[in-house]
């Protein structure tokens, strides 16, 4: 990945996380075998996949874009890779004080598998807890 998509793929980050990653972390990943990206102009998704599991690493959607279905649109793409890749279940973490994310996840089909503690750092308060989902693959995902 070149400089500036690692730039982009920042960039956009930073629009939609409290603690964003810097362009580095970005390069740094999809050097790793496993990773993939599905990137739109306004918006990306990062999955790994080791052996028969898959995580999605991070979803971003530009504040702009939101609410217009391109958030399950990469869900669903991601699934597909981490599919051809050999995944059987695909596993996130999501912010327990997320809502929209949440709605966006149930709508996969996704399924609560735990919880991790004080996981998400808050710029203007305390830390929130992660919630930690799973999707069976392959699944037939909702349209956008």
């Amino acid at each position: 990945m070149s400089q500036s998509a690692a730039a982009t793929l920042a960039a956009l980050h930073a629009e939609a996380f409290d603690a964003p990653w810097p362009a580095e972390a970005f390069a740094d990943l999809l050097a790793q075998p496993g990773v993939a990206a599905e990137v739109e102009a306004d918006g990306f998704i990062l999955v790994r996949v080791v052996a028969d599991e898959a995580e999605i690493l991070t979803l971003a959607v530009r504040l702009a874009a939101r609410r217009a279905g391109l958030g399950l649109t990469l869900v669903q793409r991601a699934a597909v890779a981490a599919t051809a890749l050999g995944a059987e279940r695909l596993f996130l973490e999501v912010a327990e004080d997320n809502a929209a994310a949440r709605a966006l996840y149930a709508r996969a089909g996704f399924e609560a598998a735990g919880r991790r503690k004080a996981y998400y750092a808050r710029r203007d308060g305390p830390a929130a807890d992660a919630l930690i989902l799973t999707l069976n693959l392959p699944v037939r995902l909702p349209r956008a």
